[in-house]
Parts: C-alpha cells; sequence; structure tokens
C-alpha cells in the first residue's frame, strides 16, 4: 500500500493525540495519586498536563490550517468514534447529538458532547447562522448530562482555536464535574 500525504498526517495526528492522552494521563495520576500540590500553587504535574494540552493544541491547529481548506478539516478521533470504527462509553444519542465519557478525564465526571454531523463546525467560532438551533441543542444535551451525573453542580467547557488549546477540530462541549471546581479556570 502505498501511503498519501493525507493518511500520513492523519497517523501522524493520531499518535501525537494518543501521547498526549497518556502524558495528560501521567500527570492527572501524579497529581491525584501522590499528592504533589503545593498550597495554592500548581503541582509539578498539572503545569506538565497543561504544556502537553498547549503543544497538542498548536500541532492540531496546524494540521487544521494545513488540511484541504474545504472547512472540514482533517479527519479527527471523534469521526472514528461515530463511524463505530473506535469504541467509547456512550452516556447519549440521538439524532443529532452523541455524549461519551472522555478517556483522559480531567476530573471525576468527563462527558463530551459532539454534534453527529461536523458540518463545518470544527470550533465554535465557525458556527453558522443555520446551526444555531443544533448548538441550542448540544448545550441542552450537554446541561442534561450534567444535571444527571453531577447533582451538586457541573461545568461546561468549550475550547476554541490553538490559543483555546483546542485539540481536536470537530466542536465539543466538556461536562466536566463531580467534585469542587476551581476558579479562575486556565
Amino acid at each position: 500500500h502505498r501511503l498519501t500525504s493525507k493518511s500520513l498526517r492523519m497517523r501522524a495526528y493520531i499518535l501525537l493525540w494518543l501521547s498526549v492522552t497518556v502524558l495528560a494521563t501521567q500527570a492527572f495520576l501524579t497529581a491525584n495519586v501522590w499528592g504533589l500540590h503545593n498550597g495554592n500553587s500548581k503541582s509539578i504535574s498539572s503545569t506538565l498536563a497543561m504544556s502537553d494540552e498547549v503543544e497538542a493544541a498548536a500541532a492540531a491547529a496546524e494540521a487544521y490550517q494545513n488540511s484541504d481548506k474545504d472547512g472540514a478539516g482533517p479527519s479527527t478521533v471523534f469521526d472514528k468514534i461515530l463511524s463505530g470504527e473506535w469504541s467509547s462509553d456512550k452516556v447519549y444519542e440521538d439524532d443529532e447529538a452523541f455524549a461519551f465519557r472522555d478517556i483522559s478525564p480531567q476530573a471525576p465526571t468527563h462527558i463530551l458532547v459532539i454534534p453527529k454531523k461536523r458540518d463545518g463546525l470544527t470550533q465554535l467560532s465557525n458556527a453558522r447562522e443555520d446551526q444555531k438551533a443544533l448548538l441550542g441543542h448540544l448545550i441542552y444535551v450537554a446541561q442534561e448530562i450534567g444535571a444527571k451525573e453531577c447533582p451538586d453542580g457541573f461545568r461546561l467547557v468549550i475550547n476554541d482555536g490553538k490559543d483555546g488549546a483546542q485539540s481536536v477540530y470537530h466542536l465539543h462541549i466538556h461536562v466536566l464535574g463531580g467534585k469542587q471546581m476551581g476558579w479562575p479556570p486556565g
């Protein structure tokens, strides 16, 4: 089989995503199992995890910018989940939305809500006026999941672009909860 530049980019993107997931998981376990927190300052592991996430976002932004420019961007891990090629721990599904547990949770409850059809919704800042109802539906689904999974409260997060640390260019809403969230974020 001859590998095309597009398939090589996709393989590199998947390997980068997997590497970041492993590093983030290691940092999360270090911070939570070994308790390397120093008062109000950031722990070593949370600083490393943030650095890795920022690097992953920069790589994803570059891959998106170097894609075919049709607005869809390169295929993502979410496309593989939606197609059934990759498994997921499904939490919710309807005709427009799909929700599943994050494989690298940043809180005791960490669920991603995505549109089933990307249709150019690679990031929130690319939303079109005709997608307002879909965006409202995704937020509604996210709050239903949050209320059910985290009755004491939850946070919704949408990362947008490189500076927003977006590492997958398929719009997704993070539902985070199951613990007291800190403020300010980031």
